[in-house]
């Protein structure tokens, strides 16, 4: 199971969303230009030894005892590496650790964190922030937008001012085509009140919010929750092509079917935070079968993946029973899968994640070097934004705000107020405003 990270060539990332068109200026190439060379900066994220605890209160046995504070280990020593140009894929049960570890590689994870997070061996930083794209689990959009609408703007707050908004304009046209959303591209999003566009296409519509940036670092949590078998394989060939198109992609996925599975390059499974795989995701099986967890039926190697992450062991005749030989067979399969994990896996691991530490951040050094990377600290200014979030604010309320009943209301109330007002001497004022409050 080899883990080498290979370097994809500069002319293989992804210039598919931000290039011009064939008929654009010379000026609008020159900007377009290095927006992409900004925006495909090659980045390997190394995680090792990666831990995180929480403290926890328990109250006493009796009404009103003392309580007591313990600790609880989220993430136990989770280790791997991602290279430009591959899609790692995190699996789990509910509650193994998936979203906190992704958390945590997204820079956003506050508490007692250790181990070494590092992207090209250099610590998380503002730089690398502007180069990462996250999509949360939970959709948030602004509910009477519609989808050009969210996209464009997205893009004016997003993309620096060097381009035009003309320029803006075809990124979120490339958006729309490659995510397929033409259809319901003047379709509101909707929201609990009324109805709008479904579920794959509200997902798809969060994934195109972060394509906009063309980012090279991009983190997915669960793209596939409640979405039917379809759709979900729309959206994760999606992010495919943009992993393939050179970017670093990590996505957390609950239960994907074969065909997705296939998808993935790398593989981290957890249980209960303690990692018990990480390689390849075609040698899993292989993997499994080696240390005494075979199956002898055809079955979606994430299913089985999930059995053992769960404790189950594959033809256990004891899988569905809850009672306490149960539990112990289970405890008993996890620690027998750690503990191949620790012989088989995480020394070879930290041996190859030392080896390829050098040539990774060499490479990332010298593109960043030739195509003139600099670091910005903002890419619009503060007017600029507080323009486009008030015309923002204002396209989002006109339904709600200034339909004919609630101006109707404005005015009248306003006017009526006006004519309390009217004629009234300086020194009545302080009186008239305590008969109006009494």
């Amino acid at each position: 199971m080899p883990l080498h990270c290979v370097a994809p060539k500069p002319e293989n990332f992804g210039t598919e969303l931000m290039a011009p068109p064939p008929n654009s200026s010379k000026p609008e190439m020159k900007n377009s230009e290095s927006f992409i060379q900004r925006a495909l900066f090659p980045i390997t994220l190394k995680f090792e030894e990666v831990v995180y605890k929480i403290k926890q209160e328990t109250k006493g046995m009796c009404c009103g005892g003392p309580s007591s504070t313990k600790e609880k280990t989220i993430l136990n020593g989770v280790t791997g590496i991602v290279c430009p140009g591959e899609m790692l894929a995190m699996l789990g049960p509910s509650g193994s650790g998936k979203t906190t570890l992704l958390t945590a590689l997204g820079g956003r994870l506050s508490g007692k964190l250790s181990g070494k997070i590092t992207y090209n061996s250099q610590p998380f930083s503002g730089a690398i922030k502007r180069r990462t794209g996250f999509v949360a689990q939970d959709d948030v959009l602004y509910p009477h937008l519609t989808v050009t609408e969210t996209l464009l703007f997205t893009a004016l707050l997003r993309l620096p001012q060097s381009l035009s908004r003309e320029e803006k304009e075809r990124h979120v046209e490339h958006v729309i085509a490659e995510l397929g959303l033409n259809k319901c591209r003047n379709s509101m999003i909707g929201g609990p009140l009324f109805r709008g566009i479904s579920g794959g296409e509200k997902k798809r519509v969060s994934i195109g919010q972060e394509m906009l940036i063309n980012p090279s670092l991009l983190l997915l949590d669960e793209p596939t929750s409640g979405l039917d078998s379809t759709t979900a394989l729309r959206i994760l060939t999606t992010i495919k092509r943009l992993a393939d198109g050179g970017r670093t992609v990590i996505t957390t996925i609950h239960q994907p079917s074969s065909r997705l599975y296939h998808m993935f390059d790398k593989v981290v499974l957890l249980s209960e935070g303690c990692p018990i795989y990480y390689g390849p995701a075609s040698t899993a099986l292989e993997y499994f079968s080696s240390v005494g967890f075979s199956t002898s039926i055809t079955i979606n190697p994430a299913d089985l993946l999930l059995d053992l992450a769960n404790g189950i062991g594959p033809d256990s005749k004891h899988a569905i029973e809850q009672g306490d030989s149960s539990e112990q067979e289970k405890k008993s399969v996890r620690e027998a899968l750690i503990s191949a994990y620790d012989k088989n896996i995480s020394t070879r691991l930290k041996t190859e994640l030392c080896s390829s530490d050098t040539n990774n951040y060499s490479y990332a050094k010298d593109v960043s070097t030739r195509n003139g990377v600099k670091s910005e600290h903002w890419c619009t200014s503060w007017g600029y934004q507080f323009k486009v979030l008030l015309l923002r604010g204002l396209k989002e309320r006109r339904y709600e705000t200034f339909n004919k009943l609630r101006i109707f209301q404005v005015v009248s109330v306003a006017f009526l107020a006006g004519l309390l007002w009217w004629h009234t001497p300086t020194s009545h004022i302080e009186d008239r405003v305590r008969t109006i409050i009494c």
